[in-house]
């Protein structure tokens, strides 16, 4: 491409070494000699200003200080076509050898060098284009299609990955995926379009069902125009987009039945609520990370919500209790619920209890932050939960019920504990389901018998259910031994010792009654670095 001519607002670039940019500028600046471009990068640290110098406004930028200028070089690139990139990655060249090639093995570290007969058929056999089903691009460079050749070369492909790229038209889109005619799924990840200007051909995208948007600065008006063009469309990923509100005025046309909404700063529930009540096949919602502090009443009788069967509300700024109740009335229906990092379940002094008083409070729900709840651990739970309100919350049932929604309901599921008591002539039923585990942190993991190795503090004892799955125990730990925040449960590495050696507790989906851990138990625990 020719440096000045073709160069207009818009326009993708990459400027060594690999940085990529739109351009919001093509003209002269104050005070200086020549042309510049004004570019809004990729990467918002590489940038200067948002468009503005020595009081002048020259240009915009989606980000704040994510812009600068550059001179023209011929240093920049502006892309290459879909099927030079394509051609680049899949297909080696053959290199004339009808008999033996050289190759190193590659577990071998250089070491060992072998013959080979034939490796051109087996690149020949790999670079068979049309073979392809799924096929990744990203970082490629990728900026036009080709028109025409496209469907004669990879005409099978069912997913593709065009992430990071130069791409900045939804037309250049659709002139690519209008001879995929197999495509069902794209994404078009850290891209950054122009807005769309034309209508979009529906056969580009006939077959298409999930598309990932994330990191593109896409807004939701404009999302929602893009979407009416695939009809097919049932998974949609929108997150880091910066998105502040889902108001728009675009009807809505699809089916979707998931979005992913991860990393934006969209805080008020409501009116996300009310933004998706069109969406009315939607089961899968994702608002992690997303700044949200509290679930707001619900003031109608039918929720916007109802069939949301799948929701992530982790990394928010939940940290009342009454949000969890609040939530079930949204989503009656709720089967699987990711809560972690709030301060709800992260911060409080009933951070500790966090998982058995979420089970309690919203009696559809099978998966907890990733842990499956059963029958019996559902119980407990509720057993758990009564026993807590009841000696927690002073006054009747009328006052215990405003505090706690689920009061009533599970005292006569459950019977009151004080009833249950003198029913039973025992303690609470709880009682024979909380265990008291003694737990030991280490520094080495212990596989000589009886051997922990080093130690690192004190025993911290830990009273749980027995009926709690290992990888909840796992989360556990991870808050009682104040491991830093960011590891996840696969670093843990839980023993219980035996007379004859260790067992190690690797299987998540165990509970701690069926490794035998009993109260009073004693484990070790190793946490990777």
């Amino acid at each position: 491409m020719e440096l000045h001519d073709k160069v207009t607002l818009g326009t993708r670039l990459c400027a060594p070494p690999g940085h990529l940019g739109t351009v919001e500028y093509v003209g002269h600046v104050t005070g200086t000699h020549g042309l510049w471009y004004g570019v809004e990068w990729d990467e918002p640290s590489r940038g200067r200003h948002d468009g503005m110098k020595e009081g002048r406004r020259y240009f915009h930028c989606r980000v704040p200080n994510a812009g600068s200028f550059i001179r023209p070089s011929a240093s920049l690139c502006f892309g290459k076509s879909f099927l030079t990139a394509l051609t680049t990655k899949y297909v080696e060249a053959e290199r004339g050898s009808a008999t033996l090639e050289k190759v190193i093995l590659g577990s071998s570290n250089g070491a060992i060098e072998v013959e080979a007969v034939g490796l051109d058929k087996i690149r020949r056999n790999l670079g068979a284009l049309e073979r392809l089903r799924e096929v990744s691009l990203d970082n490629e460079l990728v900026t036009t299609g080709n028109p025409g050749k496209i469907l004669d070369t990879c005409p099978n492909i069912r997913g593709l990955d065009l992430s990071a790229n130069l791409l900045s038209t939804w037309h250049t889109i659709s002139n690519i995926t209008a001879e995929l005619p197999r495509l069902e799924r794209l994404a078009l990840n850290r891209n950054r379009f122009l807005p769309l200007e034309s209508e979009l051909p529906t056969s580009a995208f006939l077959h298409l069902c999930e598309l990932q948007l994330n990191g593109t600065l896409i807004t939701w008006e404009e999302f929602r125009r893009i979407a009416n063009f695939m009809t097919s469309l049932r998974s949609v990923e929108l997150g880091y987009n910066r998105l502040k509100s889902l108001s728009a005025k675009s009807p809505w046309t699809i089916a979707l039945q998931s979005l992913n909404l991860d990393g934006n700063l969209l805080d008020d529930w409501t009116q996300i609520a009310i933004s998706l009540s069109e969406c009315t096949t939607l089961q899968r919602l994702i608002l992690s990370s997303n700044g949200i502090r509290t679930i707001s009443p619900l003031n109608s009788e039918s929720s916007p919500l109802r069939g949301i069967k799948s929701l992530a509300l982790s990394r928010n700024e939940l940290g009342e209790w009454r949000d969890i109740d609040t939530l079930y009335k949204w989503c009656p229906n709720l089967e699987s619920l990711s809560m972690g990092s709030n301060p709800l379940t992260e911060d409080t002094g009933l951070a500790r209890h966090a998982r058995q008083f979420i089970v309690a409070k919203i009696p559809s729900l099978l998966v907890l932050d990733s842990a499956a709840v059963s029958a019996r651990e559902r119980t407990d739970c509720e057993l758990f939960y009564l026993s807590f309100v009841s000696k927690n919350v002073p006054g009747g049932d009328d006052e215990k019920t405003q505090e706690h929604p689920r009061w009533n309901t599970l005292c006569n599921k459950h019977g009151r504990p004080a009833e249950s008591s003198d029913r039973n002539g025992n303690e609470d039923k709880l009682s024979k389901s909380l265990i008291d585990i003694v737990v030991q942190r280490c520094t080495t993991t212990p596989t000589t018998q009886f051997d922990p190795g080093d130690t690192v503090g004190p025993p911290i004892r830990i009273k749980v259910l027995s009926t709690m799955k290992m990888a909840v125990f796992r989360s556990k730990l991870i808050k009682s031994l104040k491991v830093p925040r960011g590891r996840n449960r696969e670093t843990v590495q839980v023993w219980l010792p035996m007379h004859d050696g260790y067992v190690s507790l690797d299987n998540n989906e165990h509970s701690l009654e069926w490794y035998g851990i009993e109260d009073g138990s004693h484990v070790f625990v190793y946490t990777q670095e």
